[in-house]
């Protein structure tokens, strides 16, 4: 039968003709506009779709890969996602090898094709056996009729963008752009885009956006090998030069770090609807320090590599950006400043240590209080008396308003200077805990959860 009109004959016939949009809200600093290209809507969640659809083409053509071979690669798990979909249509078996800092969904993806992963460690170097290069090597020379894909070094990698990805992009927008920017790993994407792009639209620059860490934009630079230190960002820098790089057709270059790309990919889906990968957040503050750097406006074409629900574990879930001190906190901020925000007043009610319980109430009926820190006569805090401390007693008759303010002492406070940042006291508020401001070892001021809470409401943008 005849396929029904529009459809494909498989998933594979999917990939591609993904959609370019402009952000709207993001860059608004700049007087560039910034244009993206969604390659997570590519079937398999990322450009590496098209490598890995074209790399096994291309190896089943020249009998590299044969009838009932095993594909083995080592993959930050996107070409790995590729390679799996065409081995499902086509009927072949497959081993990825990847570094332990991928994300958990990129291994649970894999191994939900039915591939088998092994996992490695990243902070070794790339000629360590223990390193996901060596062992994928070395695991297609031990297993019979296994074809080893190495994305790095496999030509067929840039060859895929400068055959398929740009003549694509080149239709799409009619070449109506001055620059075109993409996250760097294995070379292919800015290699063969940026090859394509210098022939067939001379006046448009190619920029490479490398991560703090990776040797390859420092190496385009100088020509020389510099030590790679460990980053977090998936998919992005290198620790080694592929062959893929033709570092000719790449104009300049960006370099960013991890939290900023992390809280970029996180502004992405607040601010724009885009749901990406962190080489997102990367590409998009690349793109911005180099849109700053411009005399005049461009319009500027990013690549976005891959899906999002890929670091739902990771980048999109607090409690890892917090424990990894890449959230952006509204308690990095000194408390004096707090404070001033919040035009709380430095004259603090205070009673001494040799008042008595009746004396304490009324004073805080009063002056409308709920804390009052309690001096020795020499200006030494001695505690903390607060309502709810004196409420259970005072009702059960437990107290008199005669007996001294020490039997009604709170010990759920915590001392802290007013120079002193925020985040210091973070811990002791989420405990219900309240904070006794000083200056020059005197009580100045009172910090509670509610002030906290009215802070961040009055400065953070949701």
């Amino acid at each position: 039968m005849e396929l029904i009109t529009g459809s494909q004959p498989n998933v594979l016939k999917a990939i591609g003709n993904t959609p370019i949009v402009k952000l709207n809200h993001i860059g608004q600093d700049v007087e560039s506009d910034i244009y993206v290209k969604l390659e997570f809507m590519n079937p398999g969640g990322s450009i590496k779709d098209r490598i890995g659809a074209y790399m096994l083409d291309e190896a089943i053509k020249d009998g590299t890969l044969k009838p009932g071979g095993t594909i083995i690669e080592g993959t930050s798990g996107n070409t790995g996602v590729g390679l799996a979909m065409w081995a499902a249509v086509h009927g072949y078996k497959c081993i990825f090898v990847l570094a332990d800092k991928q994300s958990k969904e990129k291994i649970d993806n894999l191994r939900a094709f039915g591939a088998k992963v092994v996992v490695c460690p990243t902070n070794v170097e790339p000629e360590d056996p223990r390193s996901y290069y060596s062992v994928s090597k070395n695991l297609a020379k031990t297993i019979p009729n296994s074809f080893y894909v190495n994305q790095y070094d496999n030509l067929h990698n840039r060859n895929t963008h400068y055959n398929w990805t740009a003549p694509e992009i080149v239709e799409q927008t009619k070449g109506d752009f001055d620059t075109f920017m993409a996250t760097v790993g294995t070379g292919g994407t800015i290699s063969g885009i940026g090859k394509y792009l210098k022939e067939k639209m001379p006046h448009v620059k190619n920029i490479g956006i490398d991560c703090e860490g990776s040797i390859v934009a420092h190496y385009a630079r100088t020509g020389e090998y510099c030590e790679a230190k460990s980053y977090v960002l998936e998919g992005v820098g290198e620790d080694f030069i592929p062959e893929n790089y033709d570092f000719d057709v790449i104009d300049d270059w960006e370099i960013i770090g991890d939290k900023e790309s992390f809280l970029m990919t996180r502004r992405l889906l607040k601010e724009e609807g885009i749901y990406a990968g962190g080489s997102a957040g990367a590409a998009i503050c690349g793109a911005l320090k180099y849109a700053r750097k411009l005399d005049k406006p461009e319009r500027i074409l990013v690549v976005l590599h891959d899906s999002g629900n890929r670091y739902a574990s990771k980048i999109y879930n607090d409690d890892w950006m917090s424990d990894n001190g890449y959230l952006d906190s509204s308690f990095d901020v000194q408390i004096k400043d707090v404070l001033k925000k919040l035009g709380k007043s430095a004259d603090v009610v205070t009673i001494q240590d040799t008042s008595s319980i009746g004396e304490a109430l009324d004073l805080m009926v009063s002056k409308g209080i709920s804390q009052l820190p309690v001096l020795t006569t020499d200006g030494q805090l001695k505690g903390l008396v607060t309502e709810t401390k004196l409420l259970r007693p005072v009702l059960m008759g437990e107290f008199s308003k005669s007996d001294n303010i020490s039997l009604a002492f709170d010990n759920k406070y915590k001392t802290v200077d007013a120079n002193e940042l925020l985040s210091n006291v973070a811990d002791a508020l989420l405990q219900k805990e309240v904070a006794l401001v000083t200056d020059a070892g005197k009580v100045v001021d009172i910090l509670t959860d509610i002030d906290v809470l009215k802070y961040i409401s009055e400065t953070r943008t949701y």
